[in-house]
C-alpha cells in the first residue's frame, strides 16, 4: 500500500470505494483494469449524488413538516435545486471527497432529527473519516438537541414570568443578555447537565475520540501540514456570507430585503456603526492569502482574489458595507428558528470556516446547505428562478472545464478551470 503525502483528508473514500467496487467485481466478474478504472471511481460519487438528492427532500420534509402550505411539488423542486448546487454538482463527476462527505453528514443530521442519536453518531464518524472538520457538524448534531431542550425550558421561563415580549421562536437578539444569563443558568445546572449528557452521550463519544485522534496524531491534518495551518481568519466569515447571497439571491437580495436593511440601519446607527469598527478591525488584522489561491490559477477563487481584491487595498475595507447587509439578510431569513438554533449554528459556523486559512469554495457546502434547509420556503416562481441560476452556473462550469484547458510552463499536463 502507498499513501501520497498530500492527501489532508482520512481514507473514508478509498475504503468506501473498495467495499463497493471489490464485491461488484467478484459477483460480475470483471478485472482489475476496470474495477480501479476513473470511470468505475467516479461512478462512486454518482451513488453519492443520488443519495444526496434523497436526502435533502427528506430532511426538508422533516424541517417544514409543520408548513401545510409547502406542496411536495415544491419540496422536490427544492432538493433538487440544492442536489445541482454549483459548488458540490461539479465534484459530483471528479474523484472527490466532497459528495460522500455531504452524504454521511446530511445523513447524520436526519438521523439526529428523528431522534436516532447513536445511529447518527455513527454516521458522523463516517462523514469524520471523509473530511476531519466534519467532526463540528457532530457536534452541530448535539447542539440542535440541547436547543430544543433550552427551547423548551425557555418557554417554561417566560409562562412563568407572564412576559410575552420576548419570543423564543422569533430568533430575537433584542434581549441577548437575558438570553445568554438564562443559557449559563442552565447550563450550569447539575439537573440539566445530567438530562443533556443522557441525550447527547453518542456525539459525546465521538468528539472525545476526535480529541484523542488530533492528540495522537500532533493536529487534526494527515499528509502536508504545512500548507494546512490552523489560524484566526475572521474574514472568512465575510466570504462566506457573499458566497451565500451569491448563491441564495432570490432569498437574500430581494427589494423588500434591501428595504428592511435600510430601515434597520436608520432605527439601529450605534449598533450598526459598532459592527462596521469591529469588521475593519478584524479584516486589518487577521486577513491571510494562502499560497495556493496566489499560485493555482485552475480554481475560480485564484481570478476571484485578484480580479476582486487584489485591485486595491481599500477593495477588503470598502466591502464591508456588504457584509453587513449580507449578515444582516442571512440572520434575517433565519428568524423563524429559535434563538438557541441561531447561536448553536453560529458557532459551528465560525468553528468550521474561521480556523482556515485557505479561501476555498468547497468549505463552504455544508454550512451554506444546512444554511439553505432550515430557510423558509420562496413562491415557486423565485424556485424556478434558483434552479435555473444553479443549471445556469452548471452548464458554464462545465464548459470552462472540458474546453479552456491551458498548460502551466512547468508542466506538460493538461490544466483545466474548476470550483
Amino acid at each position: 500500500l502507498q499513501w501520497d503525502p498530500m492527501i489532508t483528508t482520512l481514507p473514508g473514500l478509498y475504503l468506501l470505494s473498495v467495499g463497493v467496487v471489490k464485491p461488484a467485481a467478484w459477483l460480475l466478474g470483471w478485472t482489475g483494469s476496470v474495477v480501479c478504472s476513473v470511470g468505475m471511481l467516479r461512478f462512486i460519487n454518482l451513488l453519492f449524488s443520488a443519495g444526496n438528492f434523497y436526502l435533502l427532500y427528506l430532511l426538508l420534509f422533516k424541517i417544514h413538516q409543520k408548513n401545510k402550505a409547502v406542496s411536495g411539488f415544491q419540496r422536490i423542486l427544492s432538493a433538487l435545486t440544492l442536489a445541482a448546487f454549483p459548488t458540490l454538482y461539479f465534484f459530483t463527476f471528479l474523484y472527490y471527497t466532497d459528495p460522500g462527505s455531504v452524504f454521511f453528514t446530511l445523513f447524520s443530521y436526519l438521523m439526529c432529527l428523528y431522534g436516532n442519536h447513536k445511529t447518527s453518531a455513527l454516521l458522523g464518524f463516517c462523514g469524520f473519516m471523509f473530511r476531519q472538520t466534519n467532526i463540528v457538524w457532530t457536534v452541530f448534531c448535539a447542539g440542535n438537541v440541547v436547543a430544543e431542550k433550552l427551547n423548551e425550558a425557555w418557554k417554561i421561563e417566560l409562562q412563568k414570568k407572564k412576559d410575552e415580549k420576548i419570543s423564543s421562536r422569533k430568533g430575537s437578539f433584542s434581549d441577548l443578555t437575558r438570553i445568554l444569563q438564562f443559557l449559563v443558568e442552565y447550563l450550569l445546572s447539575p439537573k440539566n447537565l445530567v438530562t443533556l449528557t443522557a441525550l447527547t452521550w453518542p456525539y459525546i463519544i465521538l468528539v472525545s475520540l476526535f480529541f484523542v485522534f488530533v492528540f495522537i496524531n500532533g493536529g487534526i491534518v494527515v499528509g502536508d501540514r504545512s500548507s494546512h495551518e490552523a489560524c484566526l481568519h475572521f474574514p472568512q466569515l465575510f466570504y462566506f456570507l457573499s458566497f451565500t447571497v451569491f448563491f441564495s439571491f432570490p432569498h437574500l437580495l430581494t427589494p423588500t430585503k434591501i428595504r428592511k436593511f435600510l430601515l434597520s440601519l436608520r432605527k439601529h446607527p450605534v449598533q450598526y456603526s459598532l459592527v462596521t469598527v469591529i469588521s475593519l478591525f478584524l479584516i486589518w488584522k487577521f486577513t491571510y492569502v494562502h499560497k495556493y489561491l496566489l499560485a493555482d490559477n485552475r480554481h475560480y477563487t485564484f481570478y476571484v482574489w485578484r480580479k476582486v481584491f487584489q485591485r486595491h487595498e481599500l477593495v477588503k475595507y470598502l466591502l464591508v458595507p456588504f457584509y453587513i447587509f449580507a449578515g444582516w439578510s442571512f440572520a434575517d431569513t433565519l428568524k423563524s428558528k429559535s434563538i438557541f438554533w441561531i447561536l448553536m449554528y453560529f458557532v459551528c459556523l465560525l468553528a468550521v470556516t474561521v480556523p482556515q486559512k485557505l479561501l476555498e469554495f468547497r468549505y463552504f457546502i455544508l454550512p451554506f446547505l444546512i444554511y439553505r434547509l432550515n430557510i423558509p420556503f420562496l413562491s415557486l416562481y423565485r424556485q424556478l428562478l434558483e434552479l435555473a441560476f444553479y443549471i445556469f452556473i452548471n452548464a458554464v462550469t462545465f464548459y470552462l472545464f472540458l474546453n479552456r484547458t491551458f498548460q502551466w510552463e512547468n508542466s506538460d499536463e493538461v490544466q483545466r478551470f474548476m470550483w
